[in-house]
This record gives structure tokens, C-alpha cells and sequence, in this order.
């Protein structure tokens, strides 16, 4: 039989792992999408694998619409959180598609994130997407 003593230490381990099992992880790259001078609209390329994600960064004035749309060839998504959000999104690709427009903003940066699901979450292949995104 266990004693009260050695039950109370393993709820003591436990208790204090689990904000480390739910912390939210990191993106493993962050960029700031930018811009060109005159332009409303702006793409960039790249790839991920296995449980990767990459980060967007875009400012944005209060009350404008944003717009992103994601091209892939597997099965890659993107999340729109908006300034101050860790992991709430206001859009989920996911859920509801690859194109979401007509987003009304506050002001502050967003951030426009890129993940795999599915298979391709587990797998070590590189998925290639172009994110396109437009500020109105």
C-alpha cells in the first residue's frame, strides 16, 4: 500500500508538469510581411514540415479589411490571430478555407499562422504553400 506521503509528492510532480504540457510552443520562424510602396497586397513563399509552423507578422490600421489566401499542394492551413492573441484566431483555415476575406481589423499587428494537419503533420516531407494577403 502507498503511503499518503509518496501519493502527495506524485500529485506534486504532476500538478507541476502540466503548465509545461499545455504551454503554447513557439513558432520556429517569424517574419513581417511588408508593403511595397503604393501597393495594397503582398505574397510570400515558403515550405514546412512534420509540426512546424511559421509566423506572419502584419500591421494594420483599425477598421480596414484584411484579406489572406493560401496555395498549396498539401495539406497546409492558416490561423489569423489578432494583436495581443498567443493561439485565438479570428480565422481558421481549417474550418474555413483557404481564402478568408473581408476581415475587419483593429489596429496592432497580426499574425497570419502556417501549420500542417493531418498526415502531413506527421511526416518529414516539406509541404510548399504562397500566402498572399491584402490590406484595404
Amino acid at each position: 500500500m502507498r503511503s499518503i506521503k509518496s501519493i502527495l509528492v506524485a500529485s506534486a510532480v504532476t500538478v507541476a508538469a502540466a503548465p509545461m504540457a499545455f504551454s503554447p510552443v513557439l513558432a520556429q520562424a517569424v517574419s513581417r510581411i511588408t508593403f511595397a510602396k503604393g501597393n495594397d497586397n503582398a505574397s510570400v513563399t515558403g515550405s514546412i514540415n512534420s509540426r512546424q509552423y511559421r509566423d506572419y507578422k502584419l500591421r494594420v490600421g483599425a477598421h480596414q479589411s484584411l484579406g489572406v489566401s493560401l496555395i498549396t499542394e498539401g495539406n497546409a492551413y492558416f490561423n489569423i490571430l489578432p494583436p495581443g492573441s498567443k493561439d485565438v484566431a479570428v480565422y481558421n483555415s481549417s474550418t474555413n478555407g483557404n481564402d478568408a476575406t473581408g476581415i475587419e481589423t483593429v489596429a496592432g499587428d497580426y499574425t497570419i499562422r502556417v501549420y500542417l494537419m493531418g498526415a502531413a503533420k506527421y511526416s518529414k516531407k516539406p509541404v510548399s504553400y504562397q500566402l498572399s494577403v491584402s490590406v484595404m
